[in-house]
């Protein structure tokens, strides 16, 4: 399950030579993943159960490439949370926003594994499965870049490119550990027939690539021509280094691709690259075009893209509220079809999680595809009267929503 984050939104006023433009494009980019993460989302409650979409022996390229598109989601915004912590030094101070950063991370940690996880992933109190998602990962990322922001920046951005490039070393050990699990490999953090807690995003490649959103955030500095300009370049050389290094199939990634019956999922194999932990290879294919993306909506935003950057403003409150929304829509759907839902409030182990399929429950990709636009539909009036509430009162718990 792909499940992404909420960097914090700052908007300091000091910050280069056109501060409301620049934030404008990172609230785009934000948005845009945001509504591309719902569709994961719904397919992991609408979707055809037991299907698993990176399997390109049994998944149909329509299947992978809706999984496919959904891998920009999490490095984004641990990217962006990175850059929104260094915008927000200016207006903050050193001390303050590393107590910032800590008290956030810590919050976000508890919404994952105690509120989300029981209001959003699994509309029950039973905690024999628990998995440590996204924003667990994004907590301790912040809370580790509590540390890191008292650095200069650009040693914290050298630090978590070190972590990217480098973690990789790591593939060939074999541990149980439950630190290894939290630290590097998914894996069991306890595995009693009582209590189940999986970690599936090890922290060393996110502390990385929130640390390098970090040093990022120093470009925001700039006048705006040369940024975009570094923008676009530099989005444009990760993209170069993750043909040129998956090419060679040497480093990278623990799963080397190989040539499959079709020149068309011979392309699908060479993009098949993995997430658990995110492998070099996934963070510059997924990183290089967001950059690349960053770049060029950063002059202004398109017309079409105004609402994503409505819900790029207030990202938690899209995440919780949409996660609650789509469990809702298969509980409606499970009682009108079956006439009962106690499917939907069960997850006795870690094969039945975040839900039990009632039997011969699953859609095809054009059902799940129209309750994915139906839920970000209507998560936009909700986002924009959030979004108006922020924009009004300046309330402290307000930055942490």
């Amino acid at each position: 399950m792909t499940a992404p984050l909420a960097p914090p939104c700052p908007a300091p006023t000091t910050v280069g030579n056109s501060p409301r433009a620049r934030l404008a494009s990172i609230d785009v980019v934000r948005g845009v993943i945001m509504v591309i993460m719902a569709l994961d989302h719904t397919r992991d409650f609408f979707g055809i159960p037991g299907q698993n979409p990176v399997d390109l022996t049994t998944a149909s390229a329509p299947l992978f490439l809706t999984r496919w598109i959904t891998f920009f989601c999490a490095p984004v915004f641990f990217l962006l949370t990175g850059a929104a912590a260094y915008l927000s030094l200016a207006r903050r101070g050193p001390g303050g926003l590393s107590r910032y950063l800590l008290s956030r991370g810590l919050w976000l940690i508890v919404l994952d594994v105690v509120v989300v996880r029981c209001l959003g992933y699994q509309f029950n109190f039973d905690f024999r499965v628990t998995l440590l998602l996204v924003l667990w990962a994004l907590g301790w990322a912040m809370i580790a870049l509590a540390g890191l922001s008292r650095l200069p920046a650009t040693v914290t951005a050298a630090l978590g490119v070190v972590m990217i490039v480098g973690h990789n070393l790591l593939d060939g050990v074999q541990s149980a550990s439950p630190i290894w699990a939290i630290l590097h490999a998914p894996g069991f953090v306890v595995n009693t027939p009582a209590h189940v807690v999986f970690a599936a995003y090890p922290l060393i490649p996110w502390i990385g690539v929130t640390a390098v959103g970090f040093g990022l955030g120093q470009i925001y500095r700039w006048d705006d021509e040369r940024r975009r300009a570094y923008l676009l370049r530099l989005g444009m050389a990760l993209i170069v280094a993750f043909v040129v290094i998956r090419g060679i199939n040497v480093y990278g990634d623990p799963s080397p691709w190989s040539s499959m019956p079709t020149a068309g999922f011979t392309v699908l194999a060479f993009l098949n690259v993995t997430k658990y932990p995110p492998s070099l290879l996934f963070l510059l294919m997924t990183l290089g075009p967001a950059l690349f993306f960053l770049g060029a909506v950063d002059r202004h935003t398109p017309r079409l893209l105004r609402p994503a950057n409505v819900i790029g403003k207030v990202p938690l409150f899209y995440y919780v509220l949409h996660f609650a929304l789509i469990h809702m829509l298969a509980v409606a759907t499970c009682l009108v079809r079956y006439g009962s839902a106690h499917w939907m409030f069960e997850s006795p182990d870690l094969a039945n999680y975040p839900f039990t399929p009632p039997p011969g429950w699953g859609y095809p990709l054009p059902v799940v595809y129209g309750v994915w636009a139906g839920v970000v539909l209507a998560m936009y009036p909700l986002c924009a009267w959030f979004a108006a509430l922020k924009r009004r009162r300046g309330d402290t718990w307000l930055s942490y929503v």
